[in-house]
Parts: C-alpha cells; structure tokens; sequence
C-alpha cells in the first residue's frame, strides 16, 4: 500500500511539473515577458553584437529567430506558438497584417529617435503615418554582373537580359513577385498589374528569356555569382553589396525601365509579451549609431539620414544603393494584390519555370 501511494504522489508530482511546463511553453516557449523580448527578423540581417549592447544596457535577454520568407512569418505569427515581440515584414505584408488585425499600434512617444528617418520613407500607402510600423532597411531589385563576361552589356535596360549572348548565363532569384514583375516593367507596365492581358504578356515574354536562364535559385546566387559560376544575376540590392564586397569585378544595375522598391520594417505583433521591451528595442535600432553600425554590417541601405552622417561617405552617395529622388521615381513599391491575384502570379511564375529545360 505504502509502494502504491509514493507512487501515485510521484504521478501527481510529474503531472503537476508537466502542466507548469505546457503553461510556460505556451506563454511563448517560456521565454516572453517583461524581461526577454523575442525577436522574428530575417536571416543575417542584424549585427549580433548590437543584440549584445541592447540586453547590456537594458538588461532584457533577447531570443532571436529568423525566417525566410514574409509568407513564413506572418504563418507563424497566426499560429500564436511564440509570443513574438518584434517582426521584421515588407511593405506588402503590412498591409495584409493589418487586415488580418495582427498587429499593435505604435506609442510614438516611446520611440523619440523616429526623427532619424528621412521623411521620403515615412507616411507611406502601406502603412499611413507610421501607425504599426518604422523603417528597417530599404532596397532595389537590380542586375548584378560581371563586365569581363557580358561584352557591352550594361543592363540600363531590362532588355540586356534577352541578349543572345547570355545563353544559359543568367540567375533569377526565386520569387514571384520579383520574375513576374521583371516582365511586367520590361513591357512597360506597373509591377501591381491585376490587368490579365499584361500578365499574359510578361508571361510570354519571360518565357522567350528560358534559353538564357541558367538557374532560378534563393541564396545559392551570392557564392556562385562571387565564384563567377554565372554572368548574371536578377537579386536584391543588399545581396548584390555582398557579392561585390567579395568579387570587386561585379557591378549593378537598375534599369530604366523601372523596378521594385521594397522596404522592411519592425513591427509589434499582437503576440507581444513585452511592449516596453519592443518600443525600447526599436529605438535602439533609431539610433544613430546603432543603425550606422548594422547597415555597415548588413550591407543594405538605412532610411536612417542620422546614421548616414556617420557613414562611408562612398557607400551612401553610391546612387547604386541610395537612388536619387529622381531615380526613386521610376521605382514602385509592392502592393498587396489580395489572395486570387497572388494565386495567379504565383501560377504564372510556375508556368515560366516551366518553361526552363
């Protein structure tokens, strides 16, 4: 009797560790709280020493994870496993954020160093007045290259992609939005269409670009294009930066055309266990000296006109990276074009890749 009742007390003791345990897990991994803030932010797109100095000077411990696509993340956060504090979304997954309600207001009053930001990059369609979100980084799409492999070519057009000469020795990256909309500006329209006879187009277009596209791969591109595996690259900014930090014989190029200009930024899911911690980090990001210090490490460009003071005056007047207004004119924004056009950028892309033997 007395064997049976240790073990029924042991039973109760294991239950009771069990359940503590499941309740800590799904307050967020048990790891959320006034105390830690759980970050949700791209891969290598944070110097990890500013999330050293952020827990030194606040004493909050930071969880990091990273994804590797906005579809990811916002999946996720949906899901509500991980009581997120920070997000890292494009523009486009604002928008589709907010309508799904996942997402707390900013107290701007918590986040003084908000007048960093060049206002060009503040108040847009995506988000009105900043009501959820402040600028991370900012970029282009473009055509990286290797001059010593490409002849005359210099890719102030997209049409330098179609050139015979480039049979097999192009890149795409794999996104939709990005290949889709790459036809989109060559024919001369928006890279938002919702317009069935310009997709059409594009479509037929890209796939008479099949015979030069070597790949359409995601990260692989950077170690190849540095390797000179190929001549060409369709990629965003900041991965060309690292390319050519690595291979000085490549250059870039954002044709004239037009093309994307796409920004990230933190946001505050409804998830948060910490919103002190949250609005505290994102200031931290603001400063001058934290985002000089991770834009000179991620190498993608910073709304941040305080931080560019501090920077390599060559890095921030290379128009390759921070377009003038002027060029910024021909450059559009990704809207969010609700779930049946997705499904039919996506079903076009396929068709395209398709077409690739």
């Amino acid at each position: 009797m007395k064997q049976l009742i240790q073990a029924t007390i042991a039973i109760l003791v294991v239950s009771a560790l069990l359940m503590y345990a499941a309740n800590a897990m799904s307050a967020g991994g048990g790891k959320s709280g006034k105390n830690t803030l759980t970050i949700f932010n791209w891969g290598e797109y944070i110097d990890p020493d500013l999330l050293k100095q952020f827990e030194k000077e606040t004493g909050i411990h930071v969880v990091y994870e990273t994804f590797d696509s906005n579809e990811a993340m916002m999946t996720k956060i949906q899901q509500g496993g991980t009581a997120y504090d920070i997000a890292v979304p494009s523009e486009y997954m604002i928008e589709k954020m907010k309508e799904e309600d996942l997402l707390i207001p900013l107290d701007k009053t918590k986040i003084p160093n908000i007048k960093n930001i060049d206002p060009y990059f503040l108040d847009l369609p995506f988000d009105d007045n900043n009501k959820y979100s402040v600028p991370y980084f900012w970029g282009t799409v473009g055509i990286v290259y290797n001059p010593s492999l490409v002849g005359d070519l210099d890719f102030s057009s997209w049409e330098d992609l179609w050139d015979s000469s480039l049979k097999r020795k192009v890149f795409l990256v794999d996104g939709a939005r990005e290949v889709i909309g790459m036809g989109l500006n060559s024919l001369g329209y928006s890279l938002n269409s919702l317009n069935d006879d310009e997709l059409r187009k594009a479509t037929d277009k890209l796939i008479t670009l099949a015979p030069n596209v070597k790949a359409i791969i995601g990260d692989e591109i950077t170690p190849l294009m540095i390797n000179n595996e190929a001549a060409v690259a369709l990629t965003w900014s900041g991965q060309a930066a690292d390319m050519m930090y690595e291979n000085e014989e490549l250059d870039f190029a954002v044709p004239e055309e037009g093309s994307n200009l796409w920004f990230d930024n933190m946001v505050i899911p409804k998830t948060s266990k910490n919103m002190e911690g949250a609005h505290a980090f994102i200031n931290f990001m603001l400063d001058a000296d934290s985002a000089a210090t991770n834009a000179d490490y991620v190498g993608y460009s910073t709304p941040n006109i305080a931080a560019m003071n501090l920077m390599d005056e060559e890095v921030v007047t290379d128009e390759r990276y921070y377009p003038s207004e002027q060029q910024r004119d021909t450059l559009e924004v990704y809207k969010n074009l609700g779930p049946d056009y997705l499904g039919k950028y996506n079903e076009l892309f396929l068709e395209f890749k398709m077409s690739i033997r």
